[in-house]
């Protein structure tokens, strides 16, 4: 007979001693997160306070005036493309770069450093920079088209080009951030398996194909989800750059929400927004860990 060992006063004080390290994190987790949330979701239920008069009840009212919303459509829209543009090419620029500056290549800790400097730049001063070289007529874009013969465009007053010119700034700010983690995993592989391709005459390419990519993947789940999370909450160059324009071409949800909740103060309705945001990032996740986590090989 197997005989269960009383648990004792050390196990219990064990037990404390954790609970109350972790109660710190869990403090500001429910403060900062739980709580917000859930507020944020009974507040989508309400209508606006104004002045005096206190929020009601409403229900869904806030729902079906966003799905009445065009400008909430076309935001969807931009967002959904934003983020399946920012998403892949991101990650592919940094993981060219990894690759290259991985080398034994002159130069390479200079490389390492400019590509990596777009990202410990605040973001403001990133769309202040591009905002230079989109400037009309002027900007460093403009005198590079212009050497070349070609006509005059106003890259961020187009509704055709606003929208890609906004991504090709994420992207160049993101990739950076990317490519350190792509670089520390490349430097983590063991250099025998470079020896032991080289040895059976694989190509570069076969290499990284059979090798290098596979070994990545746990690599590249990270930098998958936060890509994704970037992709719906990176707006701060839009107020820089277009404010949303010309007639929301570049409105992003993260934008939009600030528009309603802090320019036309509807709140109640801005806390609606923000669940639908908040459902779309955390299906996305639960996808990423659920699904794809488990085409991840971690040995």
């Amino acid at each position: 007979m197997q005989v269960t060992p009383a648990r004792g006063a050390g196990g219990s004080h064990t037990a404390v001693h954790a609970w109350l390290l972790l109660l710190p994190a869990l403090v500001l987790l429910v403060a900062f997160t739980h709580w917000p949330t859930a507020a944020t979701f009974w507040d989508s239920f309400h209508s606006s306070p104004k002045g005096a008069r206190a929020a009601v009840w409403v229900g869904l009212d806030n729902y079906r005036a966003m799905t009445d919303d065009p400008v909430f459509w076309k935001a969807l829209r931009n967002n959904l493309w934003f983020a399946g543009a920012t998403i892949p090419l991101s990650i592919g620029l940094a993981l060219a770069m990894a690759l290259w500056v991985n080398e034994r290549i002159a130069g390479r800790a200079f490389l390492r450093m400019a590509y990596f400097t777009p990202t410990v730049l605040p973001m403001i001063a990133v769309a202040n920079i591009w905002l230079f070289f989109y400037t009309p007529q002027y900007g460093l874009l403009e005198q590079i088209t212009g050497a070349l013969g070609l006509p005059s465009h106003n890259w961020l007053g187009d509704q055709s080009t606003a929208l890609a010119a906004v991504t090709l700034v994420a992207v160049w700010k993101e990739a950076g951030f990317f490519m350190i983690f792509y670089l520390a995993a490349l430097q983590s592989l063991n250099p025998s398996l470079r020896e032991a391709a080289a040895i059976e005459g694989a190509s570069r390419w076969t290499f990284f194909r059979r090798v290098q990519w596979p070994l990545l993947m746990p690599t590249t789940l990270f930098v998958l989800v936060n890509a994704v999370i970037n992709g719906f909450r990176m707006v701060d160059h839009i107020f820089v750059l277009t404010r949303g324009g010309p007639d929301n071409a570049s409105t992003l949800l993260l934008y939009h929400l600030y528009e309603v909740g802090f320019k036309f103060w509807d709140t109640a309705y801005a806390a609606a927004l923000t669940v639908v945001l908040v459902a779309v990032l955390a299906s996305t996740a639960l996808f990423q860990f659920f699904v794809l986590d488990k085409r991840v090989h971690y040995k």
